[in-house]
């Protein structure tokens, strides 16, 4: 149960700063370009990035994340599993089927195993914080098999916006 009031706690301290960056985006004060200027990541012998677009659906496309509580079990699970993989999150957006996600991953990590980390730890801590989902998912598969990965480029920006506007 104190893990339960841990994550609320997160949560509420995360949707706080969103809240804050929105009313900064609002005035005008930050916007995209913002992520722009930080974009390349400067290491000992190399300059660059890996930032990909996902999109990753639940099984059958089952509605199960029509509550907010349960959105955000699902964003902080997603967030844990990347911060785990020091995979850097530039945006998350959870809807009630899908959901879609603009990440900078590590340089080493392909894609197939950066959705291996996502997908499986994720869904192991979705079904630890609410077990109910073993009633609509009793095999313990959360997440669909596919999935949609594609590098982000020249196109940053209709990206995020994209995916801001879900």
């Amino acid at each position: 149960m104190e893990s339960l009031e841990l994550l609320i706690k997160l949560s509420s301290k995360r949707r706080e700063r969103n809240k804050n960056m929105s009313n900064l985006k609002s005035r005008g004060n930050i916007n995209s370009g913002h992520y722009r200027d930080k974009m390349y990541k400067h290491y000992a012998t190399s300059v660059g990035n890996n930032l990909k677009h996902i999109q990753l659906t639940t099984k059958y496309r089952y509605k199960v994340m029509n509550q907010e509580k349960l959105q955000v079990f699902c964003k902080v699970a997603i967030e844990e599993a990347c911060k785990r993989y020091k995979i850097e999150i530039v945006i998350l957006k959870v809807k009630e089927e899908y959901i879609h996600l603009m990440a900078d991953l590590p340089r080493t990590m392909s894609d197939a195993k950066a959705l291996q980390v996502i997908k499986g730890f994720s869904s192991y801590l979705l079904f630890r914080l609410y077990p109910t989902f073993r009633d609509v998912y009793p095999k313990g598969h959360f997440w669909n098999a596919g999935y949609f990965c594609c590098p982000v480029g020249v196109d940053f920006d209709n990206v995020f916006s994209y995916i801001e506007n879900q």
